[in-house]
């Protein structure tokens, strides 16, 4: 019966803590969370709140509980150095050390890696600390991509046609963003169709997972701001259909590189979630970036389907003998629609109205239920200006899936929306249709 840290309070945390829940180890969960997640506070024996940075708090709590071992959620911990504080006290966590999570916390230091090692996936690129050479630089492309340095929550990223249309447009962005954070880079815009690929390592072995599709973009068809991620599907096949297997073979080798890299580069092992977010272009996959953990959404698409006892799965990590674990995962079909404030991802003034609003939630039926960014108070649960409920459908088929998510959304009432259209034929045949025109097939 080990005791288990949780660090984290989302709904990609709850699903991992409903993963160690299910173990057949039957483990004692312990959380630490920087809200009150009503979902992770069912599961555990006692929770601890929080922020990410006060470490001398998540190691206090460590140790009161006399904890074997953490697992770390998001971003913001793992940049705080949370596993270092840990690692002092003879705790081993799922999750890299501050250095290692560099792999998602700076872009840049990402981009060098792969340059350095001779690794396959870059864009043309270039690191600017100041505006000298950023114009030539930016006209030497046909089109580009924007990215501040640091952590933005999924939000930072600019694109050209997206964001903005022209080179000055551009040029007067990357001024605005070396004033806020010092540095900027810029990268040549793939046309492609992106995937997202968590990979499991344990510093030598990287072992993957089933494939996902997350949508960025606040509303139907894909239009709107960019947000933390509205919703991902994944297939029976664990595959998507606009994809080669080489695409997926190439993501997979360009990980094992990485991994390889980091380990050569800072002389420790990457220990947790690799997670890739890829590209297929008409020359195969390409890297958009790293993040250092499980992805939320998509957690919530692998998780559920996992076989292999999580806590096994997080030994091994932690003993880097997870080439001895047969990792497997169901069959099925998965959809996963969050349910927002209405004003989610829209200026402040919009938010406003519907954050701090009172919802009920109802009969999901079949439908998983995975809590994030909501308040529980003795009178009800209360909207935040964040996600609020991730729902997942889990199937043989992927319509079924999507039935089961779309009657679960549903059962959300209050100022709150959703996307309709995850998961559905219609939005993955413009996939295939677009990856099959710029491949000329």
């Amino acid at each position: 019966m080990p005791n288990i840290l949780l660090v984290g309070n989302g709904a990609r945390e709850h699903a991992m803590a409903e993963a160690i829940a299910r173990s057949a180890r039957h483990p004692r969960l312990f959380s630490f969370m920087k809200a009150n997640n009503p979902g992770i506070a069912s599961l555990s024996e006692k929770i601890r709140l929080g922020g990410y940075a006060d470490l001398a708090a998540i190691t206090g709590f460590a140790r009161e509980q006399k904890i074997d071992f953490a697992v770390i959620g998001p971003e913001d911990p793992l940049n705080h150095g949370v596993v270092d504080a840990l690692a002092q006290i003879g705790i081993p966590a799922v999750g890299p050390n501050q250095s290692l999570a560099r792999l998602e916390t700076s872009k840049a230091f990402t981009r060098h890696l792969l340059d350095k090692y001779n690794i396959p996936g870059n864009p043309r690129f270039q690191v600017f600390t100041s505006p000298e050479g950023m114009k030539d630089f930016l006209n030497a492309l046909d089109a580009v991509v924007l990215k501040p340095d640091g952590l933005t929550g999924g939000k930072g990223v600019l694109v050209q046609g997206d964001h903005f249309a022209t080179k000055d447009e551009a040029l007067a962005l990357c001024e605005q963003i070396l004033k806020d954070s010092g540095s900027v880079i810029v990268e040549e815009k793939f046309d492609g169709e992106e995937f997202s690929l968590q990979c499991l390592c344990d510093g030598k072995t990287v072992a993957g997972t089933p494939l996902v599709q997350d949508h960025k973009r606040r509303f139907d068809g894909d239009q709107g701001p960019n947000t933390g991620g509205m919703g991902s599907y994944s297939l029976p096949d664990h595959s998507l259909p606009f994809l080669k297997p080489s695409d997926i073979e190439e993501g997979l080798d360009i990980t094992r590189r990485v991994a390889a890299a980091l380990l050569a580069e800072t002389g420790n092992p990457y220990k947790g979630v690799m997670y890739g977010g890829f590209i297929a272009t008409k020359n195969g996959a390409r890297l958009l970036e790293y993040n250092a953990r499980f992805g939320d959404p998509e957690a919530m698409n692998i998780l559920p389907l996992l076989k292999t006892d999580f806590v096994d799965v997080c030994r091994h990590i932690i003993d880097g003998t997870l080439d001895r674990l047969e990792i497997a995962f169901d069959a099925k079909a998965t959809v996963c629609r969050y349910v927002v404030p209405k004003g989610y991802g829209l200026p402040a003034d919009h938010v406003d109205a519907a954050a701090k609003a009172r919802i009920e939630v109802g009969d999901v039926g079949d439908a998983r239920l995975y809590y994030s960014s909501v308040d529980k108070r003795d009178d009800g649960l209360y909207l935040s200006a964040s996600r609020a409920v991730g729902i997942v459908g889990i199937a043989d088929t992927l319509a079924a899936a999507r039935r089961i998510a779309e009657a679960g959304v549903r059962a959300v009432k209050g100022p709150v929306a959703y996307r309709a259209d995850i998961g559905t034929d219609a939005l993955i045949q413009k996939r295939i249709d677009h990856m099959k025109k710029i491949r000329n097939e």
